[in-house]
């Protein structure tokens, strides 16, 4: 890429590179055409993203034992990058035995590199996640699995922002009032919900968990927004050669991760299998299914839709945690949860994108005009054309070019 150009592998030509404009407003008229198989999709991604998620603190709490985990974090995200690799390569593997005849080989080296070259910007979401996942094993010493689901919400907010600077996404005065209720709704179930007691660092329980909510919300933001630009982009290309090369630079930073621990507390630490059990084993599964559906959602949804279907799994992780370990569903829960309902309701209501859908009729309406102009002008001079030869008149003009 040079100078906002990039280069066909094939025909080298040259075609300007999408700009985060370009792919906004992609995704703005893409979205405004969804089909009754894309609400189908939504409905599949949503349900199985509040199941997966809602499993997530629970496993994680499973896997602790007298409150602390006996195995290294950094290694449960390994594994996880590492049965996300081998799920995108299988999957990888299937597509191209459907391929037809005619079609650019999707294993190919030359498709190989050219795609990693075209998303090399999946490093940054890959490092961005990698951080975070090891911050949820972190929030969970902190608060029970209702809270951080609830916590996690708090990232909408911080998606929202970043999409309307990064990515020029545009949001209704109504969508911004739904995001200000959420922030509400979790404010409420958060009054009197942290633990008593200090951490390890010798700082109170509550500075230390606001400190660590920051990074928890700002990070995963971060990364969700790169990732929906880095896969929009390049939209052509496989979902499943994108997802290898995002799990395969999470691997690798994981492994290096790794590799900090072994130099800090020596080489017996290397065992990324230690201290493992069922639960870890189900919560690597747990974290692998939920990346790749996450991908899904990134690329053929909305970033806001993958956070909104979170905050309907607080229900469901709220009652399981009360149903196995004794969680006690309090008053502001409920009341958080009731307030939320009603900002999703309000956020994704008709009413709320109908100044948005005004203005794109506005400027369809425009670029209508626009066209017709032109053609009313193309007919115009044709017309003066014919005119102009029509009254030139004299018998010589009527004479054949060539002589008889």
């Amino acid at each position: 890429m040079k100078e906002g150009m990039i280069e066909c592998s094939v025909c080298h030509s040259k075609l300007v590179s999408p700009s985060t404009k370009s792919v906004s407003r992609a995704y703005d008229k893409y979205r405004s055409k969804v089909s009754s198989k894309q609400r189908v999709l939504n409905f599949l991604l949503v349900g199985g993203d509040c199941v997966l998620i809602g499993f997530q603190p629970i496993l994680v709490y499973m896997s602790k034992v007298d409150g602390r985990f006996k195995f290294s974090p950094i290694s449960v995200n390994f594994l996880t990058e590492i049965t996300k690799v081998l799920f995108a390569i299988v999957m990888l593997i299937l597509q191209a035995r459907r391929q037809k005849v005619g079609e650019k080989p999707l294993l190919s080296l030359s498709t190989f590199i050219q795609a990693a070259r075209n998303n090399v910007l999946l490093a940054v979401p890959a490092f961005l996640y990698a951080i975070n996942n090891y911050l949820k094993f972190i929030m969970q010493l902190y608060f029970n699995p209702a809270t951080v689901k609830m916590l996690s919400n708090l990232k909408v907010l911080v998606i929202a922002v970043l999409l309307r600077f990064i990515m020029r996404r545009r949001f209704s005065i109504i969508q911004w009032e739904a995001l200000a209720l959420l922030l509400i709704g979790i404010s409420i179930n958060q009054l009197k919900s942290g633990p008593e007691g200090t951490t390890a660092l010798g700082l109170p329980v509550t500075t230390a968990a606001y400190v660590y909510t920051l990074i928890f919300v700002t990070v995963p933001s971060m990364a969700s927004v790169f990732n929906e630009y880095a896969l929009k982009s390049q939209y052509d290309t496989s979902i499943y050669l994108q997802n290898l090369f995002l799990y395969g630079y999470g691997a690798i930073f994981n492994f290096l991760g790794i590799l900090a621990t072994v130099i800090i507390k020596g080489p017996s630490s290397f065992d990324i299998l230690e201290g493992h059990s069922k639960a870890t084993m189900l919560l690597i599964c747990n974290n692998a299914a939920q990346g790749i559906l996450s991908s899904f959602f990134f690329k053929y949804a909305d970033t806001i839709l993958k956070k909104y279907s979170s905050t309907v799994a607080t229900i469901f992780t709220g009652i399981a945690s009360a149903v196995l370990f004794g969680h006690r569903l309090t008053i502001n829960f409920m009341l958080g949860i009731s307030v939320v309902f009603i900002s999703m309701h309000q956020f994704f209501s008709p009413l709320s994108k109908a100044k948005e859908e005004e203005q794109n009729g506005v400027l369809e309406k425009m670029d209508v005009h626009n066209n017709r102009s032109r053609e009313l002008s193309f007919i115009n001079i044709a017309a003066g054309a014919n005119e102009e030869a029509s009254h030139r008149g004299g018998p010589d003009e009527r004479q054949p070019l060539l002589p008889i």
